[in-house]
């Protein structure tokens, strides 16, 4: 079993961009995972309490689905690849090749082991990424469409029997937008599967297609990104027992309780909570990746009960961006 577990903090696999209405932002996976690099015996899980995050996800029989329906996707493309997308700055083929970066980032750190771009002194964490996702992009512009998609082909079923092979249990570093400290290597596979979600999602939005929406995909994605609820909520003051219920049309429901020390997320729904906080799946996804900002979103949201903390909920990121 391949243990994608911790990393130095100090080291990045290729992060990706989520953009909002205005700029460019570093989407919701290679973004900030800190995890151990290559294969290789790992702590367990069962190690470090965990059971904040809610149930474990287990992602992996989609990944294969996910790469074949991205290259099935690219492979039809003439004019479109010059398509402009959310990302300014960005068309079709930019995105596409920074899917490939991420790939190659994540199977160079993870699967081999080798380490090579850091933040320069006093460069904070978004802006290197951001640094170092244009530069890829723009060397990546002398590539070929053709090329292009040989590349995500090889490359991207590589990253499928990276992940087929990965121990779930094991602990890895951590993802950023969840907290700062360590995570279960679950999470990481979800959270690198709603990155590539994300990314085709952008593509088909460009192209007027319907992407992969249905509840099979989008469902996981959603699970994935509500892990970063309690991490949202973490400064918000609150009695020990208030419970937010998140609600997410056609997708079911997650609860946040503030406990004695941290909030805690659960997969379920529950009467008369605090807070509830109800959106549909598509202005949900959207906020997560900063597609929109908080105060949109809550012209889409219902809220009952305490509304300052629904709009805390609101605040959510589950990518690292450089700001609203």
């Amino acid at each position: 079993m391949i243990a994608a577990g911790p990393r130095p903090p100090d080291a990045v696999d290729g992060e990706a961009r989520h953009a909002g209405p205005t700029e460019r932002r570093l989407p919701a996976g290679s973004v900030g995972v800190m995890p151990r690099s290559g294969p290789g015996p790992a702590d367990s899980a069962s190690d470090g309490d965990t059971a904040w995050l809610g149930p474990p996800i287990d992602v992996r029989p989609l990944f294969a689905g996910q790469q074949a329906a991205f290259i099935d996707l690219l492979r039809g493309f003439g004019d479109e690849w010059a398509r402009p997308t959310v990302c300014p700055g960005w068309t079709v083929k930019d995105i596409a090749a920074h899917v490939l970066g991420d790939h190659v980032g994540r199977l160079s750190m993870l699967r081999d082991g080798y380490l090579a771009l850091r933040p320069r002194d006093g460069e904070a964490f978004p802006v290197f990424l951001d640094r170092i996702n244009d530069e890829w992009v723009t060397a990546a512009r002398r590539i070929s469409p053709s090329l292009l998609v040989e590349l995500l082909s090889s490359v991207g079923d590589q990253v499928v029997q990276f992940w087929e092979g990965a121990d779930l249990d094991a602990m890895g570093g951590s993802v950023s937008w969840a907290g700062p400290e360590s995570h279960p290597v679950w999470l990481d596979a979800a959270r690198d599967f709603s990155e590539y979600w994300t990314h085709h999602q952008q593509i088909c939005d460009a192209l007027g297609l319907p992407g992969l929406t249905g509840p099979d995909y989008l469902g996981p994605v959603l699970d994935t990104f509500m892990r970063g609820l309690p991490h949202t909520l973490r400064d918000v003051p609150a009695e020990e027992g208030t419970v937010l219920q998140v609600v997410i049309t056609a997708f079911g429901g997650w609860t946040c309780t503030r406990g004695p020390g941290r909030w805690a997320l659960r997969r379920e729904t529950r009467a008369g909570p605090s807070a509830l906080l109800e959106l549909d799946a598509d202005t949900a996804w959207r906020l997560c990746t900063r597609g929109i900002v908080p105060a949109r979103a809550a012209e889409h949201a219902r809220i009952e009960g305490d509304r300052a903390l629904a709009e805390a909920a609101l605040e959510i990121v589950s990518i690292i961006h450089s700001g609203d």
